[in-house]
């Protein structure tokens, strides 16, 4: 895979307040959240930014339901957000009566509607999990092998996987196979990524994973292969400035979208040649 041309990339929208998650809602729409709370969904077409609810501290990773719910990972509230399309914020899990969510960094949803939630824990205490939450709010420990600061997540496109960026610690992307919302195999290592910290993460069509990084200031991808190649980079930390989260965009899911938490904008690449697999919106 070749190099993708820095300058076909552009800022979609600008003047978030350093945005970590990105997603593309089932409505079509453009969801991000800010470092003091906000809330944004933009629509892909007018580039209009509407700030539509507010939560506490910063927002992390966020998935959809097919009602268009934000679940949002917030880590000063220790507690997976459920925002309505109107604004209406509620505790949708802060874990279970014997372990509390300590940093819960993002969230992945399964065709079943079992909600897979990435908690890094603290920043090198080697103290993170993997929860997994029921459609009826029950949330369990599933997974506390992946514990050096697990960070973003994907389910594989055919549901049988789950995927995890570790950030720290031999950084690395993992996986293990999931059934009815539960582990059911042991973790394995999709790549190693040295000298970098990797977070968001995003399939595409063809199977292959993006990988996006905090640091250095790039989008990784590892292909069916096994083998790695730099989507895009940016040595200047303007256009990709920390792109700690990546999704795809549009009818046929060609555009590339990242947020940037060291940033203010949302940037896009309409020209990287690569397809999304898409993500699952479950009925809830």
């Amino acid at each position: 895979m070749p190099l993708i041309n820095l300058a076909q990339a552009e800022v979609f929208v600008d003047g978030l307040d350093h945005p970590e998650g990105i997603a593309l809602g089932p409505d079509g729409r453009i969801y991000a959240g800010g470092e003091q709370g906000q809330v944004y969904r933009v629509d892909r077409m007018t580039r209009q930014v509407e700030q539509f609810a507010t939560t506490v501290g910063l927002n992390l990773g966020l998935a959809h339901d097919a009602d268009c719910n934000t679940y949002m990972c917030n880590p000063g509230a220790r507690a997976v957000q459920k925002i309505t399309p109107e604004g209406a914020v509620s505790v949708y899990s802060t874990g279970d009566g014997d372990r509390r969510m300590i940093n819960p960094n993002y969230p992945a949803f399964d065709p079943q509607g079992n909600l897979f939630v990435c908690d890094s824990g603290g920043w090198k205490k080697d103290n993170g999990c993997v929860w997994s939450i029921a459609p009826d709010g029950r949330a369990t420990v599933i997974d506390t092998v992946c514990a050096q600061f697990p960070n973003g997540c994907a389910v594989s496109p055919n549901g049988r996987y789950l995927y995890m960026a570790l950030s720290l610690n031999e950084p690395r992307v993992t996986r293990f196979r999931i059934e009815a919302g539960k582990k059911a195999g042991p973790v394995e290592v999709v790549a190693q990524l040295p000298r970098t910290v990797p977070d968001g993460l995003a399939f595409c069509a063809d199977g292959s994973l993006l990988v996006s990084c905090y640091r250095p200031d790039a989008i990784y991808c590892i292909m069916p292969s096994g083998d790695i190649a730099v989507v895009m980079e940016d040595y200047e930390g303007t256009l990709l400035g920390a792109p700690t989260n990546v999704c795809f965009a549009g009818t046929d899911l060609s555009i590339l979208m990242w947020a940037n938490l060291g940033r203010w904008h949302l940037g896009m690449n309409a020209h990287t040649g690569l397809r999304g697999a898409g993500v699952f919106y479950p009925k809830l």
